[in-house]
This record gives structure tokens, C-alpha cells and sequence, in this order.
């Protein structure tokens, strides 16, 4: 059992979890509590090493869940564990991943671009609801937070395991969405966000809150749209609006698979 916060492997967690560089550097990133764990044991890559707690292991069926998952095994103390994680309140249970991000599919129906998005907790929230949408995948503009962010991944809730995610140049990402609709998420003089025929092949741009889309996503964009709001609201969260957008793709697209 590691007793130390001093310990060679608990401190390379720490930096994981705290230097954006170093995880690009190792191309691995830190995932946290039962349910993350539970995702990594019905996915394709298995993590290098896992940390609990005593209190952890002797809880439910997570003896089970240990089982199932390949690499390193460590127990730690509750301090330890402390040390290790990015929350307040740890479950006991946490693991190193590494970046393995699925690749896009070769001609993507609906894509979500990220332009800016600054936030950790934004991002996680935005990758949750493009998988529940049904996205084929999102791209991570210039400008935007670390995907691999301890909020962001926290936030997520498994995307990472889900839904490709990628983060490209402008030229990249003008490559990817060649033939496709890019649709410009814009506060007013859009189109209604519901008039887009999000049927077709479509990618959506959302830019963030403070400063909007760029001047390279508003030049590769083909059209703009709006979601129309009461009088005297000046905008939407990032998130609740690429949430309230794809989930109107994702109306369409069922109702036309019927």
C-alpha cells in the first residue's frame, strides 16, 4: 500500500492532473471515480494504472470492478488519495488513461466545433450532450481548454470513451467538414436554429461566451443561425446552447429515420 504523498507514482498523478503539457508529453490523463472506472471496463483500452482506496475496494462489487480492469493495481491510503485527486470529496477510486482518442468516422452527419471554449466544466458539460445527441464527433478549435482537463473529463462523464474528440487547426478543420453544412451558432441575424436541415450532413460552430465565434470559424462557416429568446436576454450559456441546438439535429434526424 503507498503511504506517501511523496511516493514517485503519486506524484505523477498530481502533475497529470495538474500540467496540461505533461499529459500531452505522456498522452495520458487521469479519470476519477466507480462510474468513470466502470466505463473504462467495458471499453477498448484499459488503464496503466489504478489507485484505491481500502474503503473503496470493500464497497459493492467493486472488488469486481478491480478485476476487470488490466494494468497496475496500487491501494493508497485515504490521505494519499486525497493528494491524488482533483475533488474536494474523493470516491477512492481513480486511474490513468491513456489518450487513445476514436478516430472520426470518414464522412461525419453531425459535428460539433468548439471555438474558444475556455471553460473546463463547459467543455465536459458540451461533450456529454453531444453523445447523448447522437454526434459523430467534436473538434476542439484553436483557443479552446485542454479536453483532458481534470473538471472537463469529470465533467464529461465517459465522452472520452464515447465520442471522438479532437483538437485541430482551422486548415484541419476546414479538410473535415469539406462538403458539409457549417452552421455558425450567432446571438441575432441567423437563421432559426429549427429551419436548418440538420437531416443533411452538418457541423455546428459554438463559440464562447465572451467573445463569440472567430474570424477564421465565421469565414469557414456556409450559414448562421439563432435561437430565437424572450425580449431583454442578451445570450445563452455556451453549453445550454449547443445542447438546445443538437438536440433539434437530433429530433430531425430520428423523425427522418422513421
Amino acid at each position: 500500500m503507498i503511504t506517501s504523498v511523496n511516493n514517485a507514482k503519486v506524484k505523477y498523478v498530481r502533475r497529470l492532473q495538474n500540467d496540461k503539457r505533461f499529459r500531452q508529453k505522456e498522452r495520458a490523463f487521469v479519470v476519477e471515480g466507480t462510474r468513470w472506472l466502470q466505463d473504462v471496463t467495458a471499453s477498448a483500452g484499459g488503464p496503466s494504472l489504478v489507485f484505491f482506496t481500502e474503503t473503496w475496494r470493500c464497497t459493492a462489487n467493486h472488488d469486481y470492478i478491480l478485476q476487470q480492469l488490466s494494468g497496475e493495481h496500487q491501494p493508497v491510503t485515504d490521505a494519499v488519495m486525497a493528494a491524488m485527486s482533483d475533488t474536494e470529496t474523493p470516491q477512492g477510486a481513480l486511474a490513468v488513461l491513456p489518450q487513445t482518442p476514436l478516430l472520426l468516422p470518414p464522412a461525419p452527419s453531425l459535428l460539433l466545433i468548439l471555438d474558444g471554449i475556455s471553460t473546463p466544466g463547459n467543455l465536459g458539460t458540451m461533450l456529454r450532450t453531444a453523445v447523448a445527441a447522437g454526434a459523430d464527433g467534436v473538434i476542439l478549435a484553436p483557443g479552446s481548454v485542454d479536453a483532458y482537463n481534470p473538471k472537463t473529463v469529470r465533467g464529461s462523464m465517459g465522452a472520452h470513451l464515447r465520442l471522438p474528440i479532437h483538437s485541430l487547426d482551422w486548415a484541419d478543420i476546414g479538410r473535415v467538414v469539406s462538403g458539409t453544412a457549417v452552421w455558425a451558432a450567432v446571438v441575432n441575424e441567423g437563421v432559426d436554429y429549427t429551419a436548418v436541415p440538420w437531416t443533411q450532413p452538418s457541423a455546428l460552430i459554438i463559440g464562447s461566451e465572451a467573445w463569440g465565434i472567430s474570424k477564421a470559424g465565421l469565414t469557414l462557416a456556409t450559414g448562421r443561425l439563432t435561437i430565437p429568446m424572450a425580449a431583454h436576454t442578451e445570450s445563452l450559456n455556451a453549453a445550454m446552447a449547443a445542447g438546445v441546438i443538437l438536440f433539434e439535429a437530433a429530433r430531425q434526424r430520428r423523425g427522418s429515420s422513421q
